[in-house]
């Protein structure tokens, strides 16, 4: 938080700090309420953990604040970003940008792949459609009607905020991305993600994992190629 405060006062850009669900916290009664781990199984690549759990539940608790608030949007920050000197103008282009878009992502571990189309956002930076959503929840805006749509999706858990966003598909939304990127990770994040630490330590590397892994990500590209092509 320290480092967050520090980058956007910088930037002399102003912010309300939300405190963060911390899924670890949860008891097992909440917990079986909010994740439906058999449907889990059958439509992701791994169980999730409770952080993973705890970041949906954040995004969430956000999506309701700004649905139900007189704002357009707002910008969703983690606590883990690096900012570079352009996200103040970033910031203003997409908050006088008229164009239909719902979220725009801020930060991308690869914005060089694949795009279906692109045009400049301002001086320094285009708007792209990726055929691929990059995952991630670093840092997006997102308008008011984004936020309820997704808010009134549904109530259990059963995927990652982040991949859920990528399954285009289900939600229909208008997904973008700003390039050159205006965030990174910043050396927090590279230094201890609690997420990936929990991740690796309940890994599973037997051969059916190895299978159900192959199996999502076939999934996932076949729907998102029919997706992109017919619309389906």
């Amino acid at each position: 938080m320290d480092s967050a405060k520090a980058q956007l006062n910088r930037l002399s850009i102003p912010f309300e700090r939300f405190e963060a669900v911390d899924g670890r916290a949860l008891d097992h009664v909440t917990m079986a309420k909010l994740y439906d781990s058999e449907v889990n199984k059958r439509s992701f690549r791994h169980p999730l953990v409770p952080g993973e759990i705890g970041v949906y539940l954040s995004n969430r608790a956000l999506w309701s604040q700004i649905s139900k608030s007189d704002l357009p949007g707002a910008i969703l920050l983690e606590d883990d970003f690096a900012a570079d000197d352009t996200l103040p103008e970033v910031i203003e282009a997409l908050s006088a940008d008229m164009d239909c878009w719902d979220i725009v992502k801020l930060y991308s571990r690869k914005p060089g792949r694949k795009m279906i189309s692109e045009r400049p956002l301002d001086e320094g930076h285009s708007l792209a459609v990726p055929w691929q959503v990059p995952n991630s929840m670093s840092g997006y805006a997102i308008r008011r009607e984004a936020a309820a749509i997704l808010l009134a999706r549904q109530e259990s858990i059963c995927r990652p905020v982040d991949e859920d966003l990528r399954r285009i598909w289900e939600h229909r939304l208008d997904i973008r991305l700003v390039r050159p990127p205006p965030l990174s990770q910043g050396t927090e994040s590279k230094a201890a993600n609690s997420i990936e630490v929990a991740r690796k330590s309940v890994h599973d590397r037997s051969l059916g994992q190895g299978w159900r892994n192959l199996k999502y990500r076939l999934s996932y590209l076949i729907r998102l190629y029919l997706y992109r092509r017919f619309g389906i």
